[in-house]
């Protein structure tokens, strides 16, 4: 039923939408598929800065940004057209991976409406941008990292200007790194090398417990460089950065051709090759290179684990947490059928209101529906074990009066915040186009960045000034192992 707080003269308007969604009239929001799947880890493409200019083709499907248009069940890498397409088809075939691809001529965001906002995945990819950032999507980027995200960054040679504008992928992510808005005092404790490395099968150092180096995807022995460059280690400015992988003859701080690191709550990655990532297939007209299944490096599995630890998926690693962790749920009052007990919330945001469906028991917590400008909030301090990954999951039920098919009137952010108010992260925005009937299950990793630490999930709505939308939540939950 559609909820309704206020001003009854709305109910009309609330009620004829109702009509319509009875009548067959198809209204998107109503259609919205879930964002969040369970147990779904979030990753952004980019293809918004030259990824296919000259003979490359750094893209996972020629469907943007969801890859899923080309080929919904993808089973190898030529279902998917793109030099990157095994790597997105190895993710996809786990079925815990939602792929998107921010398309040409569009920018990166943080914190906005749009479906490839940062704001609404755990990891962002740069394979081999080779036109500049902006201002402001730098300072998307840094935050995004800073407040939780995971950051791919690779690169090619210097040289390999694809486009011709001046500037090549190591002069784009050092700029990235140094000339920002957040922190240009070398955040991530390492630079890239003007250099052309010819060839070369860099060695993975020996550490056993190390996630990227030993993940589910395999055990990472050698990478390759077909023209590329490495990295030079500063971990005077960041102790957290790390090489994993080494130019032959090289070790400590120079020469690293696989790096990671971490930013504020984030984790980082950097690969000195586009190579080793090249599946070899991809859109007519391309210059390409089978890297991805070269025999003499373990290129998917580096890949693939990388991937996996910077979307908060293992721990281990440049930054991962580290330790034994007993399995447990530790939110109170889950269900808030002890009214306000353990949450702090807008007055009458938790309620056993007749006009909006519990999921359980009687009780939810009801935020916005009032057709008119406001903001509710409601939050829960908790503190997560040292060694733990965590995991949040609750139902929501949104329901609206809006009409619209494309604009996002009426937000409901998920964030995690730090004892001082600082928000670490915002793994989810959803919003008057996620109306659905019934409730759905959103749950999504926080992974080990928080372990040790005392944090607040919060949710926050705001609603516009005319039209209601009903954000309603039930049985939450975070549990750790």
């Amino acid at each position: 039923m559609l909820g309704f707080r206020k001003s009854p003269h709305r109910l009309t308007t609330a009620l004829g939408v109702f009509g319509l969604l009875v009548t067959g009239v198809a209204l998107q929001a109503a259609a919205t598929v879930p964002a969040h799947a369970a147990t779904t880890h979030r990753v952004l493409f980019d293809n918004g800065h030259a990824e296919t200019a000259g003979n490359a083709d750094w893209i996972i499907s020629t469907s943007q940004p969801d890859p899923l248009g080309q080929n919904s069940s993808p089973t190898s890498e030529t279902s998917w057209t793109g030099a990157l397409s095994s790597w997105g088809v190895a993710l996809q075939k786990t079925g815990n991976y939602s792929l998107k691809t921010l398309p040409s001529g569009s920018s990166l965001t943080y914190g906005g409406s749009a479906a490839t906002d940062l704001s609404n995945f755990d990891e962002l990819v740069l394979p081999e941008p080779n036109t500049l950032f902006t201002t402001a999507e730098k300072t998307a980027i840094m935050t995004f990292v800073k407040n939780g995200g995971g950051l791919f960054m690779v690169s090619d040679h210097t040289g390999a200007d694809r486009n011709n504008d001046g500037y090549d992928a190591v002069e784009v992510l050092n700029d990235l790194m140094t000339n920002n808005s957040v922190d240009s005092t070398d955040p991530f404790g390492f630079s890239i090398d003007s250099l052309d490395v010819n060839s070369d099968y860099p060695a993975a150092i020996s550490d056993s417990t190390n996630a990227v180096l030993h993940g589910s995807f395999g055990t990472v022995t050698k990478s390759l460089i077909a023209d590329g460059t490495t990295a030079t280690l500063k971990p005077a400015d960041n102790s957290a950065v790390k090489g994993l992988v080494y130019r032959t003859g090289y070790s400590g701080n120079t020469g690293a051709f696989f790096v990671t690191s971490t930013f504020g709550s984030g984790k980082v990655a950097f690969w000195g090759d586009s190579s080793p990532i090249d599946d070899g297939t991809g859109q007519s007209g391309n210059t390409l290179y089978d890297g991805w299944n070269d025999t003499g490096a373990t290129n998917a599995a580096l890949a693939l684990n990388a991937t996996d630890w910077l979307a908060g998926t293992s721990s281990g690693g440049g930054g991962g947490g580290t330790g034994t962790c007993t399995a447990a749920q530790l939110l109170a009052n889950q269900g808030f059928e002890s009214g306000a007990t353990s949450w702090t919330a807008t007055s009458g945001v938790i309620t056993s209101s007749s006009s909006e469906a519990a999921r359980t028991g009687s009780y939810k917590a009801w935020l916005n529906g009032y057709g008119s400008a406001n903001t509710d909030t409601l939050s829960q301090a908790v503190a997560i074990p040292s060694g733990c990954s965590a995991t949040l999951s609750f139902y929501l039920h949104v329901d609206t009066a809006e009409t619209t098919t494309t604009t996002a009137y009426d937000t409901l952010k998920v964030q995690v915040l730090n004892s001082s108010g600082t928000v670490l992260a915002t793994p989810a925005t959803y919003s008057n186009l996620n109306a659905a009937s019934g409730y759905t299950q959103r749950s999504f990793s926080l992974g080990s960045t928080y372990a040790g630490q005392t944090v607040t999930i919060k949710f926050t709505g705001v609603e516009g000034s005319t039209l209601q939308t009903s954000f309603v939540i039930d049985d939450t939950a975070l549990n750790v192992s």
